[in-house]
């Protein structure tokens, strides 16, 4: 009977508090919006399923930025705390997610149109505007605050490399707050797009972009990485993996390293970085008033970068001659999210036109820009701030 009575007390089940279940539920809400609405799945439900484990009483399987748990009076390192410890802290998993993501990424929109690469830059705005709002206006820490301004570039592995470092306890609301904003890019976009241009920008063309030589798409990631590098070196390890995995693509030997680089490698990174983000969110750790002020700032970090690259794009339309001259929407693609942004605003202009304007590769331009440019940001913050 005594047997029975302790495994009773030592359950799952007994230990359950109002926190852990809300986050089972909040868990499995990411799942189904992954499954059924197509949310970013493949990172929302390693996230849903990490936060699900993470709530399980006495399971150990949560993380955070101690090394180690106590269980029944011994220190015992959990699963997740393993790969939380070698995957995160060591700063490790986000720029393997970068080389695989170089792999995958073609940069000809962008070399085919170096103007967009301003666009992208102009598309940080939310960043620091976040950033600063959460430092004066809600009293985050400045560490604090430029993890959560982050979320305004819609790179989910940026913004885990920089919160990691800066901020680890924001570390699941912040990366929650990524995802969710990048998943919602269709729903998010447009109305501020339509609120920033007028119905004959929307229908304007996008001239004719010269092809890149094969030369310039080899030397790119090189000159890039170097560049970036010696600017901002704490931004080298995000810029670096990613022109390394471009390298890998472009250069035309090294078929079989890029496709493990943005196939298999970055899958099995990404079920990692998922879970384990996931499991830094137990529910007396996540439930806390400062998580919607973060899911608040993040969604005006998201709001201001989108502004940013439309308003800027309408300024340089300004200053180039009429026959260089492009639609503005495509500013909007500026932000990280790759290659959904593009999508929406090729969505987006192709109904205002009635199919008559079809910006998919112009907008891919300011889009691959936009993974590059909130890398640089991180890396202006980690110079600032570590």
């Amino acid at each position: 009977m005594q047997g029975f009575e302790r495994l009773i007390t030592q359950s799952g089940f007994a230990g359950l508090t109002w926190q852990n279940i809300v986050m089972l539920g909040i868990g499995g809400l990411l799942i189904f919006l992954a499954i059924r609405k197509k949310y970013e799945p493949l990172l929302l439900v390693p996230i849903g399923f990490g936060a699900i484990l993470a709530n399980l009483p006495h399971a150990v399987l949560s993380a955070s930025n101690e090394a180690l748990t106590r269980s029944d009076g011994h220190m015992v390192p959990p699963l997740m705390q393993m790969v939380y410890d070698v995957g995160i802290r060591t700063e490790f998993l986000p720029p393997l997610v970068f080389l695989g993501v170089g792999a995958l990424t073609d940069f000809r929109p962008l070399l085919s149109r170096p103007i967009t690469f301003l666009l992208g830059a102009a598309a940080q705005l939310g960043i620091f505007m976040a950033a600063f709002g959460a430092f004066y206006l809600f009293g985050f820490s400045m560490e604090e605050a430029a993890s959560i301004g982050i979320i305004g570039g819609a790179d989910g592995p940026t913004s885990i490399f920089l919160t990691a470092i800066l901020a680890p306890h924001l570390l699941g609301a912040v990366a929650v707050a990524a995802y969710s904003y990048m998943a919602l890019v269709p729903v998010i976009q447009p109305p501020i797009i339509r609120m920033l241009t007028t119905g004959a920008e929307r229908k304007m063309p996008v001239p004719e972009a010269k092809t890149p030589s094969a030369r310039a798409v080899i030397l790119f990631p090189i000159v890039t990485g170097l560049l970036a590098g010696l600017a901002v070196p704490s931004c080298a390890p995000l810029i670096g993996m990613l022109m390394f995995g471009n390298l890998l693509r472009e250069s035309g030997v090294t078929d079989r390293l890029s496709k493990t680089a943005g196939g298999a490698m970055v899958n099995i990174v990404t079920i990692f970085l998922g879970l384990v983000v996931g499991s830094t969110m137990p529910g007396e750790a996540f439930l806390q008033p400062r998580t919607l002020f973060i899911l608040l700032l993040g969604a005006v970090a998201f709001a201001f970068s989108t502004a940013g690259g439309v308003v800027f794009a309408k300024i340089l339309n300004l200053l180039l001659p009429t026959e260089r001259r492009f639609n503005p929407c495509i500013g909007a693609a500026g932000v990280s999210a790759v290659p959904m942004a593009a999508r929406v605003v090729q969505d987006f202009v192709s109904k205002q036109s009635e199919g008559r304007v079809n910006p998919l590769m112009a907008a891919m331009g300011p889009n691959v820009a936009g993974v590059m440019g909130s890398a640089v940001a991180a890396g202006v913050f980690l110079a600032l701030l570590r």
